[in-house]
This record gives structure tokens, sequence and C-alpha cells, in this order.
């Protein structure tokens, strides 16, 4: 594949921005204690990150599509790294106020995320030619956003053990790294005459689309956002299990937690080297891999109560049916839309993503007492995600042919 350096650039950010919110997940039980917090608000360090994202992810991805894509990365990481500066500092000079100024500088920081991971899905899809390529790019976009899922309990696990506040305080240096590995590294494709900033021919133009193409798209937002809502629930419902429930902290919880999370980057890897430009073999890649969750998720709920071995074997293979799904996603939303619009519809779609990110450790730390229902609700929303993809995807037969 060309460009191998601009692709390695561009999985950095995933990459990196994963690990500034999953590094949390293993360490939001310590942060409770820390900051003399409920568990509800240990989990809006996550959620309000996710939620701002959501509503400025459209707003990136429109302006990337009128002023680029490498401008718009740079600046969201820059933000990025200011939030992150905020909620370190507050966490380790602050007392009394600590919490409303982390959850500010969280704030900030997904403001900033909103310019970067979502940007880079349209940005491959503009850096190469053919749908091969772009499948396979994807793949590894959506490897090093999991890759980052997998290292971030245990890399989050091993800071805290230095200092409790430390997971928040490397969010600036990491985004660093980032930063210079697209400013040397990115080489932006030649784009044709840029169009007007008029917000009424933008909004315009997703009418436009939508109508055209609004009935597999609203699919896709809504499969992507269930998937990552479940995602992020299951895990902090294990890591809260883990911790309060078997005594296991620290760099021991963090390779646990890696587990399912590593299943999603295996089968996502190899998914991205599979699907090339195949769109009904997307589409059955999308329902195989919901179906497969749902039956795990009914399985953690019936055997709940048999111990932790249990419980991680089958969200391994939950992690599995995720991975077989998200690359699918990525590459049919991509490649289904053409350049122009691109940013501007990814970004819709990212922004589904966020609410699934933003709404799941809630949703988990409300129903803790409860697991049964709680793995009884994921049950029904994968299987929601399977017909949806079953019945609404309908790829043409040009499309599906390889």
């Amino acid at each position: 594949m060309k460009q191998k350096w601009d692709l390695a650039a561009l999985a950095s950010i995933p990459l990196i921005m994963t690990l500034a919110n999953s590094m949390l997940i293993p360490v939001l039980p310590l942060m409770q204690k820390k900051l003399h917090i409920s568990s509800v608000q240990s989990s809006l360090i996550i959620t309000v990150y996710a939620a701002v994202s959501i509503l400025c992810i459209p707003v990136a991805g429109y302006l990337s599509d009128l002023y680029g894509r490498k401008i718009i990365i740079t600046t969201g990481l820059s933000i990025a790294a200011v939030g992150g500066l905020v909620a370190g500092l507050a966490a380790w000079l602050m007392d009394s106020h600590a919490y409303a100024v982390i959850l500010a500088g969280r704030f900030i920081q997904g403001v900033g995320a909103a310019g970067a991971f979502p940007v880079v899905l349209p940005l491959v899809g503009d850096m190469f030619e053919s749908e091969e390529e772009v499948s396979s790019g994807l793949g590894m976009i959506e490897t090093s956003n999991t890759f980052g899922k997998v290292l971030s309990p245990v890399l989050g696990a091993a800071l805290a053990l230095v200092v409790w506040f430390l997971p928040l305080a490397v969010i600036p240096f990491i985004s660093l790294i980032a930063i210079i590995g697209v400013i040397f590294l990115v080489k932006e494709p030649e784009r044709g005459q840029k169009e007007g900033g008029n917000l009424k021919l933008f909004f315009q133009s997703i009418k436009q689309i939508l109508a055209e193409n609004g009935r597999w798209l609203y699919a896709i937002f809504a499969i992507g956002g269930i998937g990552m809502f479940i995602m992020f629930g299951f895990l902090y419902d294990l890591s809260s299990v883990l911790e309060d429930r078997n005594q296991i902290d620290g760099i021991k919880k963090g390779l646990l937690l890696a587990i399912p999370l590593s299943a999603i980057c295996l089968a996502s890897f190899i998914t991205g080297k599979i699907v090339g430009e195949n769109k009904g073999r997307m589409k059955w890649l999308i329902v195989t891999g919901m179906a497969i969750l749902a039956i795990m998720m009914l399985l953690c709920a019936v055997m709940n109560t048999k111990g932790i071995i249990f419980l991680l074997c089958f969200m391994f293979v939950s992690g599995a049916g995720i991975g077989l799904a998200l690359p699918s996603l990525d590459a049919l939303i991509t490649e289904g839309i053409e350049k122009k619009e691109r940013g501007t519809i990814t970004s819709l779609y990212s922004s589904a993503r966020f609410i699934g990110v933003a709404v799941g450790p809630p949703v988990a730390s409300l129903l803790l007492q409860n697991e049964a229902l709680l793995f009884y609700l994921f049950a029904g929303f994968a299987i929601l995600c399977s017909v949806l993809a079953l019945l609404v995807i309908k790829p043409s037969k040009e499309q599906s042919a390889t």
C-alpha cells in the first residue's frame, strides 16, 4: 500500500485519543475515592468528554470539507492537549473544586477530540483511489483505535500506581506526539475548488444526502452508536466487578480488561484485510458480528453468577463480534459517500458512536446491582442491530461483487 507513513501517522491519532479516554476506565474507582465522589459522578468523567464531542463532531466534519482535513486534525489535537493539561493540573494542585475543574478540562478535551479521530476516516477515504485500499486503510485505523483500548487499561493502571492522576496528566504529551506526526508525515491530497461556507447550503446538502441515502445511513449510525454503547457499558461493568467483587486492581486488572479489547483489535485487523471492495461481505460481517454479540450478552445475563472466568470468556467472544462489525461499518459509510461530502457524513456517524460512548458507562453504573437486566438490555440492542443490518443495508449487485 502506498503512503504507509501517512497512514501510520493517522493511525496514531485514534490510538492516542483512545488512550486519552479509555485509560481512565480502570482508574475510575480510584478517582472516585480520591475525589470523594459517587460512581455516577466518576462515570461523568468519561461521559462529558464524549457528550461534547457529539455536538462538535459535525462542525469539525463540515470545517474539514471546507478548509481541509489536516488543519482541522492538528487544531483538534492541540485543543485536546490543552484540556488534558487543565484536568491534570486540577487533579494535582486543587482540592475542594478539583472534580469540577477536571470535568471542565475533559469538556475542552472533548471539543478537541471532535476534530481529531472523526476527521481521520474521511481523510483515509481521500488518500486512496481504490475501494480495496480504502477498506484496508480503514481496517488499520479501526485496529489502531482498538489497540489503544487494549493498551489503555494496562497503561492507565500502571500510571495510576505512580500517581493516581497521572493518566490525566500524560494526555498533553501523547497529543503532542500525534501533532508532530501529522504535521511532518501526512500529505493531504490536492482538493478541488473549495465551496463557500454558506451554512444554509451546508444543511441543504446534508438534507439531500440523507433523503437519497437515509435508509442505510441511519441504520449504520444506529449500529455504530449501539455497538459503542454496549462496548463501553460492559467494560465499565467488568472494571467494577473486578475491583469491587474480586479485589483485583492495578496492572492485573488492566490485563484482564484488555482480554475482550484484544479480541476487538484482532477481529478489526482481520476484517480490514478480508473485506476488500465487497459490500455484500461487509453487510454479512455486520449481521454476524452483532448476532455473536447478542448471544454472548445473553450468556452473560444467564450465567453472570458463575464466576469471573465465564464472564471474561463471553466478553472475549463479544469483542470479536464487535471487531467484525466496526471496520465494515467504516468502509460502507466512507466508500458510499462522495469525497466532497464525506467529512460531514462520516462526522455524523462518529457523533452516533460517541453517543454510545457517552451513554454506556452511566447506564452500566445505574444497573450494577442488577447485572442480568444490564446484559439482557445489551443483548436486545445487539439483536436490533443484527436485524437492522440484515433488512436495511442492501448493497446493489454491482456493489456486492468483488
